[in-house]
């Protein structure tokens, strides 16, 4: 896959962008501020519907904005006509996306098109952040390797919502401020049985997608570490029973029933996807615990790679490979890693804020940043 030309409108701190890219390696150098990585955070919108450095869109869209749109024309041959992928991020409001401007689809319609991974100073936190780091990259990589996900995903969380505000209704209701309190427990019966059923589906797909990442992933570690250390992933889902055989449904229902009083006065939803965890493990143990700071680059690189080859397998063709400002945080050893893997690559883009931190890559394209911003402020193209 090769992104030929990308258009950004309001997005992020650009007013307008237009870059044309070619296959190979580009290298996106400028200090930091100039919007580099708001670049490369455009594209991951567009291949997985979401960003791994906002929880919601309004930081997407350029401030005084009600909107940011993003174009990229993507082809996967040399002689084929490319295929335009747009999306409309709204500061409120549902996120809508085009192809080849075509009628309005959602978001989820485009998730996958363009098969991408990047490689960011954040995937340290893979493995020593938070549990909702690890939930991220697991929803943004199933939404590029299985269809309908991200349809799941999006119809949970609106119905999670639902249930939630039912449940601070009852809360109220408990403590006599409501007199509705009867017809919100008939509306918890039907939103916890949806609320089961797509929680199921979400859960079902992340152990596969897991399943699907253990062994290139223990693989990939093996031969970067060097030292022949041990590697796995394991997957704790919220909903705990599916793993226990038939009929999960009826024994989270059970369960829910038992949480009753707790998500009333919480007016939260106490289990669910939303609470699953994925642990990295290394030798044995987990690895947010345990390892070192070398440790922990090393597993994150090799899970990206890992999500690389599913990605490889699942479409025929080469993702986009980002790297965003990777090279100053690597020491030498792990910079010669990824150098490599970046050099086999149809196409690479990378940032760098000095130029003293650009990678010595034979025919690589090095845009100025500043520059860049120059031309579009004066109504130039790139």
């Amino acid at each position: 896959m090769v992104v030929s030309r990308l258009a950004l409108d309001h997005f992020r701190s650009w007013d307008h962008c237009l870059l044309d890219l070619a296959p190979g390696v580009t290298i996106l150098q400028g200090a930091n501020g100039l919007g580099k990585t708001n670049i490369v955070e455009a594209l991951e919108v567009l291949a997985t519907g979401s960003s791994h450095r906002a929880t919601s869109s309004l930081p997407l869209v350029q401030r005084g904005h009600t909107q940011a749109t993003i174009r990229a024309n993507v082809s996967d041959e040399p002689d084929e006509p490319p295929t335009t992928i747009e999306a409309t991020i709204r500061a409120k409001g549902a996120n809508r996306a085009r192809i080849n401007g075509g009628s309005s689809r959602y978001m989820r319609d485009i998730a996958g098109m363009i098969p991408l991974v990047a490689f960011t100073p954040d995937d340290q936190r893979l493995v020593a952040g938070d549990p909702g780091a690890r939930r991220q990259f697991m929803n943004q990589t199933a939404a590029m390797l299985m269809r309908g996900y991200a349809d799941q995903l999006q119809r949970f969380t609106h119905v999670a919502k639902q249930r939630a505000a039912l449940l601070k209704q009852l809360g109220a209701a408990e403590r006599g401020f409501d007199a509705y309190r009867d017809t919100a427990l008939t509306g918890l019966e039907v939103w916890t049985g949806q609320y089961i059923e797509l929680g199921l589906q979400i859960t079902r797909a992340r152990i596969d997608l897991v399943e699907r990442l253990q062994r290139p992933f223990a693989d990939l570690v093996a031969r970067l570490s060097g030292a022949g250390e041990q590697a796995s992933l394991l997957y704790e889902p919220s909903f705990a029973e599916v793993l226990d055989g038939d009929d999960p449904a009826a024994r989270i229902s059970q369960h829910f029933q038992r949480l009753y009083a707790g998500e009333v006065a919480r007016g939260q939803n106490l289990i669910g996807p939303q609470r699953d965890e994925l642990v990295v493990q290394l030798n044995g143990m987990p690895a947010r615990e345990f390892a070192s700071n070398g440790e922990m680059w090393t597993l994150g690189l090799a899970l990206k790679m890992a999500v690389y080859e599913l990605l490889n397998q699942e479409y025929g063709t080469q993702p986009v490979v980002v790297l965003d400002d990777v090279f100053a945080q690597l020491d030498e050893t792990r910079r010669a890693q990824i150098l490599e893997f970046a050099q086999a690559q149809r196409q690479v883009i990378i940032t760098v804020a000095a130029a003293s931190d650009i990678p010595p890559i034979a025919g690589a394209h090095v845009i100025d940043v500043h520059d860049l911003r120059a031309r579009m402020e004066h109504g130039e193209d790139a």
